[in-house]
């Protein structure tokens, strides 16, 4: 069974707790602290493998789940790290990121992240998609769920004015999100038209693919590959079913594989001579292939199918009908069965592929503007945690980035927060009595803290002390037994209130 679409519910590792420790050990009355840091919790990889040619699997194993990080333990023993769990993908496929839309968000706020409670989020709006991984070559990889970083144990935060810290951090959890995957096949030519065109025939022709042949439409109902090869160059070659008016509407199959031939370099767009208006038969698939994605601007060769024993002047006024459309599109005329004007048409199509460049190699991994997942902050969080010599608060720096291209010399340069000061702001507003404190760095920690350990919880509002998030809600009316929300986290302001 061929399966080109799956969604599935990821979850990478949750990162192990740090374990509070002090060292006991005969004659040495004051060993100090010695508690471990827990383990990182394991990555979701996904590999690209060329043995692997259908997302059926995923069908049957819809929640992939990556092992979780152990505990930190005594003696400086640190926990485990969860293994990186290894997804083996087909070629060619591209993986979203689902995020879900609140009536809120839909008015111009910003998409939900899906996450734990991800089915009542979906129930408040439509899920988008958002490209986070395109896998193209075999053995490509890329991390598409972050497992969450260990806590510290407490020989961690031990300084000279802290001789006996209390303090230890949990884990983090693992991203945790829903994922659509998308299978688009790697080819150089993609076959479209309509039913009965010939395509399948064509295919079978010039390479050794088999695809089912029969004389009624929509014979073909999953993708065919092939591979042709003239003047020693190979041509891989796409065939998908054929496409009706409003396929871009969902009508007919077409549609659902019209992502197969979206990598292809060149179209071969194939027309039964036989056509009443092989124009206006042109003309339908057109209207289709502009209402998908950017098929509209990719190069294409028209074909005319089934010429043998077809009088020349019905040829010419077929080709006269499509020019009739399109002054610029390169018409052939062909026979797959009687190998008439195959060899031409193939060298024309290898020709158009070799002008475009446009390899299965040219592909990125994904545009400046797709999300990854950032890894950096993994490296660099150890250095930004009070309690540590390394730890300080920077100012409001900024950074000029300067854009002067030579187009146009005189541009202004744009000024902005550089990367540690932006990961630093924070949002205050209040909601039903409680006060929702949002930033990418403040809720960093508050998933880190424990909260049923009190000198954890006294170090989260000292850091909130530091970053200025108390004064901010002294000044919105907080008081010391007002509600706080950080990361999903409640606690009041003051401690013992």
């Amino acid at each position: 069974m061929f399966v080109d679409v799956a969604r599935v519910s990821l979850k990478a590792g949750k990162g192990g707790n740090g374990a509070v420790s002090f060292r006991r050990e005969i004659y040495i009355p004051k060993g100090g602290p010695d508690g471990g840091d827990g383990g990182k919790g394991g990555d979701i990889v996904f590999k690209a493998d060329k043995d692997t040619d259908s997302l059926i699997d995923f069908r049957f194993t819809p929640i992939i789940t990556a092992p979780d990080g152990k505990n930190g333990a005594g003696q400086r023993a640190a926990g485990r790290s969860g293994e990186d769990l290894i997804v083996k993908v087909p070629i060619g496929t591209s993986v979203y990121k689902m995020q879900v839309q609140s009536a809120g968000d839909r008015a111009g706020g910003t998409p939900t992240e899906s996450s734990d409670d991800v089915g009542e989020a979906a129930r408040s709006g439509p899920a988008e998609r958002l490209l986070i991984a395109d896998l193209i070559k075999d053995g490509q990889t890329a991390i598409i769920a972050h497992g969450g970083d260990g806590g510290f144990g407490n020989a961690h935060f031990k300084s000279s004015t802290r001789q006996a810290p209390l303090i230890a951090e949990v884990g983090e959890p693992g991203e945790e999100f829903e994922a659509e995957l998308e299978l688009k096949s790697m080819a150089d030519v993609g076959l479209v038209g309509l039913p009965n065109a010939g395509k399948s025939t064509f295919l079978s022709v010039v390479s050794n693919a088999t695809p089912e042949i029969a004389d009624y439409p929509f014979t073909t109902i999953t993708p065919n590959l092939g591979v042709a090869t003239i003047d020693d160059k190979d041509l891989l070659i796409a065939d998908i079913p054929g496409l009706i008016e409003g396929a871009a509407e969902g009508k007919g199959l077409g549609h659902d594989f019209l992502r197969h031939v979206d990598r292809t370099a060149v179209l071969l767009h194939l027309i039964d001579v036989y056509n009443d208006d092989a124009g206006e038969s042109y003309q339908t698939i057109r209207k289709e292939l502009e209402k998908y994605s950017d098929l509209k601007n990719r190069p294409e060769i028209v074909a005319l199918t089934k010429c043998e024993g077809v009088d020349e002047e019905i040829i010419k006024m077929q080709m006269a009908s499509i020019l009739s459309k399109n002054k610029d599109a390169k018409v052939f005329a062909i026979s797959s069965q009687a190998h008439q004007g195959i060899t031409e048409l193939l060298r024309e199509l290898s020709a158009v592929v070799a002008e475009m460049s446009f390899s299965r190699n040219n592909y990125r991994l994904a545009s400046p503007e797709t999300y990854i997942p950032d890894a950096t902050e993994k490296a660099a969080r150890r250095a930004d945690v009070p309690g540590s010599p390394a730890y300080d608060v920077e100012g409001e720096t900024v950074r000029s980035e300067k854009r002067h291209s030579a187009k146009n010399p005189t541009e202004i340069p744009t000024i902005s927060l550089n990367d540690n000061t932006l990961k630093n702001t924070w949002k205050v507003e209040k909601k039903d009595d409680v006060f929702i404190v949002s930033g990418e760095k403040i809720e960093k920690f508050a998933r880190r803290t424990d909260l049923d350990n009190y000198a954890s919880l006294n170090r989260l509002r000292d850091i909130m002390k530091r970053y200025g998030i108390q004064a901010e809600l002294t000044s919105q009316g907080a008081e010391p037994d007002s509600i706080i929300e950080i990361a999903g986290k409640r606690f009041t302001l003051v401690e013992d209130w």
